[in-house]
């Protein structure tokens, strides 16, 4: 029980959300909806995509009429991203991001595409602040897993001595005869 509580584990990855110089505080395992809006009503056969350039693939999000398109998509965002299924249409484009990761630090570019040209739309800048643990992910040393089990055993004897105690206190003796 006590191994067990003491290799709890509480990871937190506080990120700064920056766009237009404003700034929240996300932690690692929570979600966020990155912000961008376009009329798309006028465009012909639209995609928007999400992207970060500094990964290989680039692509986090790609959405067409047609629905998702995720054929490209970075394997760091696998099954993490998600749009509006109305996004061409209301112009809503917003993505959201799921079980945020410290690797999620970055700057995300929000671009439409139509048959005619491209525009990327907006930035938004998601910055590692900080990650702690509360508790080491390391196995228990050696050393603290034998101090350990001489800590238990001492504790069964003290209990068994004290339960015990009068046996070895009576004074009363057992006199074996043999035949």
């Amino acid at each position: 029980m006590w191994f067990l509580l003491l290799r709890w584990t509480l990871s937190v990855c506080v990120l700064t959300v920056s766009q237009h110089a404003s700034a929240v505080d996300m932690y690692e395992g929570d979600h966020f909806l990155l912000p961008c809006e376009f009329p798309t009503f006028e465009l012909d056969d639209p995609t928007v995509a999400w992207s970060r350039y500094d990964l290989s693939p680039s692509t986090v999000h790609q959405h067409q009429q047609e629905g998702d398109d995720l054929k490209n998509q970075n394997q760091l965002y696998r099954d993490r991203t998600s749009m509006r299924t109305d996004a061409l249409e209301t112009g809503d484009l917003s993505l959201n991001l799921t079980k945020l990761q410290l690797s999620d630090s970055g700057t995300y570019t929000c671009s439409i595409r139509s048959a005619r040209s491209e525009k990327r739309l907006t930035e938004v800048q998601l910055s590692e602040v900080m990650l702690f643990s509360m508790f080491s992910t390391e196995q228990f040393p050696s050393w603290a897993k034998a101090l350990l089990v001489l800590l238990v055993l001492l504790l069964v004897t003290g209990v068994l001595l004290v339960h015990f105690r009068q046996y070895f206190m009576s004074g009363t003796s057992l006199l074996l005869h043999y035949p």
